[in-house]
């Protein structure tokens, strides 16, 4: 009660006072005492389950009767990570600015791996976040993945590497080699380390971390291979890195998720199309935007 309170700035009384209330309008017991914690009884459970629909439902009526064509403003939070940060997130800003002068987007960094979770538990309004085929973002029936763009990842080395910059490779061709990897408890190591296995092998990584910059920055000075697409290329155009294109389709969609009831609201459908925009105007992109629900 205590922490319910203090989550929703009510007092545990009035929290009491609310439980009682519904207890009585539905006829049954919703909560059990446990030494000094309560619990959900089974009826309790079940109206948590449906309450987010109703509420999601409730929202969605709401912004429907307050029409499409009202003026964006407001704040809505977005969720990102250290690449789309340094990658997008100054141009959505911008954009955002120019195109709704009312509106002010803030962001807040996440576990690209917890992307769907934060929009679900409502952190964030909005989040960026990657999808792998081998390690997908976990799908339910509230949230939606707006696909903003694929990328292919191919491997980088040091330049000067003895590498044929002209020919397609294979992954099993660098079964000896070590390799710069992210941890392999994240979707994106799991997802290069399921296409290493495929190919016959397990890679040797001589480093992990999660640190694109700090990823690249180490390839380049011969510590290892390390997988990358154009956008991650983007972030370090300096660095001495030659490219090994794989004849293995290793792809990962950049998507944006929100709440399948908050996807006419305005200042979401604002914030999509602005990011849309963004994101095909940048280089090196494949955008193919639309809209999945899982």
């Amino acid at each position: 009660m205590a922490t319910v309170a203090d989550a929703t700035g009510f007092t545990p009384g009035a929290i009491s006072q609310q439980v009682a209330a519904l207890e009585r309008a539905v006829g049954v017991r919703l909560v059990v005492r446990a030494g000094r914690r309560v619990l959900l009884t089974d009826a309790g459970r079940t109206l948590a389950d449906r309450a987010g629909r109703l509420v999601a439902a409730e929202e969605e009526a709401l912004q429907s009767v307050r029409g499409a064509d009202a003026e964006v403003a407001g704040r809505l939070h977005l969720g990102r990570f250290g690449g789309t940060a340094a990658a997008l997130l100054p141009a959505v800003l911008e954009a955002v600015e120019e195109r709704h002068p009312a509106f002010r987007l803030t962001s807040r960094e996440l576990d690209v791996d917890d992307a769907a979770g934060a929009v679900r538990r409502g952190d964030v309004d909005v989040a960026f976040g990657l999808d792998y085929s081998s390690a997908p973002i976990p799908r339910s029936g509230d949230v939606q993945l707006v696909l903003l763009r694929t990328e292919r990842s191919g491997l980088v080395t040091a330049d000067g590497a003895d590498r044929d910059p002209g020919a397609l490779a294979e992954l099993a061709d660098f079964a000896d080699a070590d390799w710069v990897l992210p941890p392999a408890g994240t979707h994106y190591g799991e997802a290069i380390r399921s296409a290493c296995r495929l190919a016959g092998f397990e890679p040797r990584a001589a480093h992990e971390l999660l640190d694109i910059v700090a990823t690249l920055t180490l390839a380049s000075r011969g510590a290892g291979l390390a997988p990358a697409t154009p956008m991650m290329l983007g972030l370090v155009p300096g660095l001495p890195l030659r490219v090994v294109e794989l004849a293995q389709q290793l792809r990962r969609d950049v998507v944006l998720v929100r709440r399948d009831a908050d996807a006419q609201r305005n200042k979401v459908a604002a914030v999509t199309a602005t990011v849309r925009a963004v994101v095909q105007a940048c280089p090196n992109t494949q955008p193919t935007p639309q809209t999945g629900r899982p």
